[in-house]
């Protein structure tokens, strides 16, 4: 099986590149800039037929959530545009496409956990466009499942789980949201998933199958605590750690609003799949100590140069 996974520095396409290394069932070719741009949707159809997929995997977005408040235009043409050319692509190639959403396209006034049904209504241009991309997709290619995630991390690119790191070798303590909840997500588990449905709907001719589901890791969690499990584990591996003080959302002011609930049910997912993240807090463990290690012989590497 062969996955074509839009852009190349992202969390999910580096995680799907690394989960498929040293297997020889599946092959996963991450198609970027500049021969696929998403603000240049006259690069979709080529670049993509260049990769010769089984399946294609949209995992490229414009993801700057404050900033988008600014570049309206610009979120819209990659995260809504943009996305439904990978997904029209994909349908002239024969191919499913998988398209990863947000929980951003909630407003996060529900008490509990969302399901795929309920209704949405995103706060900010971001989530505004990825809701877009999800419409544009789904009447793109019909043979499309779209999967809404959050709080995502990895080893890869920008994330909490790397900030929290980062600034615990410059602070003693850190100040971090507490009322606002949502389920921590490794890339590695989103990956996981993506390459188990692939397989089961490449050749899957029932479309019964196909539409949007939640994918986040198991468990919820506030920021602070999220951050405290990060520096608690990394100072179990010997590396950086600091004190977390609760503040609340309106104490850190940031351009864009953001939804106080984003936890997501992954009902419908295991129900189809069969198959549930594992609990956040083990995953959170696995990437903490690979980061923490990985410094660590950096700095031994120096020493020794």
């Amino acid at each position: 099986m062969r996955l074509a996974v839009t852009g190349r520095e992202g969390q999910v396409a580096a995680s799907l590149v690394e989960a498929a290394r040293g297997r020889d069932d599946v092959e996963v070719v991450a198609v970027g800039r500049p021969a696929l741009d998403l603000a240049r949707p006259d690069t979709v159809l080529a670049a993509l037929e260049a990769a010769r997929p089984d399946i294609v995997v949209s995992a490229a977005a414009y993801t700057a959530v404050d900033q988008a408040e600014d570049e309206k235009d610009l979120a819209f043409a990659v995260n809504a545009t943009g996305a439904g050319k990978v997904a029209q692509a994909a349908a002239r190639l024969g191919v499913p496409v998988i398209h990863l959403s947000t929980d951003y396209v909630f407003d996060g006034a529900k008490h509990g956990a969302y399901v795929e049904t309920d209704p949405t209504a995103p706060l900010g241009v971001y989530g505004a466009s990825k809701l877009a991309g999800e419409e544009a997709v789904a009447a793109a290619n019909p043979r499309h499942l779209i999967l809404r995630t959050a709080w995502a991390y990895s080893p890869f690119g920008r994330n909490f789980v790397k900030t929290m790191l980062r600034l615990a070798t410059e602070r003693d303590k850190i100040a971090v949201v507490a009322d606002q909840w949502g389920n921590p997500t490794s890339a590695f588990d989103i990956a996981e998933a993506i390459l188990l449905a692939a397989a089961s709907l490449r050749d899957d001719g029932n479309l019964s199958r196909f539409g949007v589901y939640h994918l986040v890791g198991t468990g919820d969690a506030n920021w602070s605590g999220f951050a405290r499990h990060i520096l608690d584990s990394s100072r179990e591996f010997g590396g950086p750690y600091a004190q977390i003080r609760d503040i609340a959302m309106a104490d850190y002011p940031a351009k864009a609003r953001r939804p106080v609930n984003s936890r997501l049910s992954t009902e419908k997912f295991a129900s189809a799949f069969g198959w549930t993240a594992p609990q956040w807090r083990r995953s959170t463990v696995e990437i903490v100590s690979r980061l923490v290690l990985r410094e660590a012989r950096l700095a031994n590497t120096q020493l020794n140069q």
